[in-house]
């Protein structure tokens, strides 16, 4: 039997393979007149959010193979859905959640944790890459959140009210901008700042006191050679939650692999916990081992 988000990524991908567009923008094209009602999908009335984001989320990852670039790179399904997991746990009971995501990309990382958040949730996305902000923007659509959506380096300037959860899987590499860069107490006194480090903090920024960051990092970003400025900054702004091992298994490379790093904007009125949750995810496919590990997270996510 086919799942709705099969038929959901068949819809696309017949419409797609049809046209003389670029694969990416056909997307963009058959989503609007999905929402338009002029073409839809035959799904069954159960479809889900999730089903319509896994649905587009295939059509795109063929997309980006044909159209192979750099900052074109989804978050694995995976990560996010425990990011998500992680998210709702923090924000637990919270009304009018606000989510920013200053490295947005196709939205994916996002929508995924606003679907496990459920309803009630706001976000601001930001995102530099055109051709990216408007397969977010028709994905948001059809999905039913609403997100503000901001095209422009995250590293600049942002207009956007201080949010209760920063989400990002942080762009890895040297910022090119000195002069921008010198705005950042992470700007090294010599050579350029790693993006990564000035997202962690132009996110933490724009969070409100007491509201989290939850963010995809390296996993030797403690061990890099700009550590020594890192570990003062995250001393004095933040409040190091939790760091959380990925497995290895989900990387091509354990050059490329992956943690998550989770901090707290400092509270004079919210007491928090000073102890560091240090874990490592176990195999993922190993349901009982998974089921125990997310226990660990919710009883963490209440100290």
């Amino acid at each position: 039997m086919t799942t709705n988000t099969e038929k959901i990524f068949s819809f696309i991908d017949t419409f797609a393979d049809s046209t003389e567009m670029i694969y990416l923008e056909a997307i963009i094209e058959i989503c609007q007149k999905w929402l338009s009602g002029e073409s839809q999908p035959m799904v069954s009335d159960t479809v889900t959010k999730e089903d319509i984001r896994r649905g587009i989320q295939l059509a795109v990852l063929k997309g980006m193979k044909q159209n192979v670039q750099p900052n074109h790179q989804m978050t694995p399904d995976s990560i996010g859905m425990l990011i998500g997991h992680i998210a709702g746990k923090l924000v637990k009971g919270e009304q009018g959640v606000t989510l920013l995501d200053p490295a947005a990309g196709t939205g994916n990382l996002l929508y995924t944790v606003m679907n496990t958040i459920g309803n009630d949730v706001t976000a601001t996305a930001i995102e530099i890459d055109d051709l990216l902000v408007r397969l977010s923007a028709v994905t948001a659509e059809l999905l039913e959140h609403p997100v503000v959506f901001y095209v422009q380096d995250a590293l600049r300037p942002l207009f956007v009210d201080p949010v209760d959860i920063a989400v990002s899987d942080l762009p890895v590499g040297f910022y090119p901008d000195d002069e921008n860069a010198l705005n950042f107490e992470l700007m090294p006194v010599e050579g350029h700042a790693y993006a990564h480090h000035l997202f962690l903090e132009q996110s933490m920024k724009h969070t409100k006191p007491g509201g989290h960051g939850v963010f995809i990092i390296p996993a030797n970003l403690f061990e890099s050679d700009q550590s020594l400025t890192l570990h003062p900054y995250l001393k004095k702004q933040t409040n190091i939650r939790a760091i959380i091992q990925l497995p290895d298994s989900l990387f091509k490379n354990v050059i490329h692999a992956k943690s998550i790093l989770i901090l707290q904007k400092p509270f004079p009125e919210k007491k928090v916990s000073h102890d560091v949750l240090l874990a490592k995810v176990p195999n993922m496919t190993d349901k009982h081992a998974m089921a125990l590990f997310l226990q660990k997270i919710d009883i963490w996510a209440t100290e």
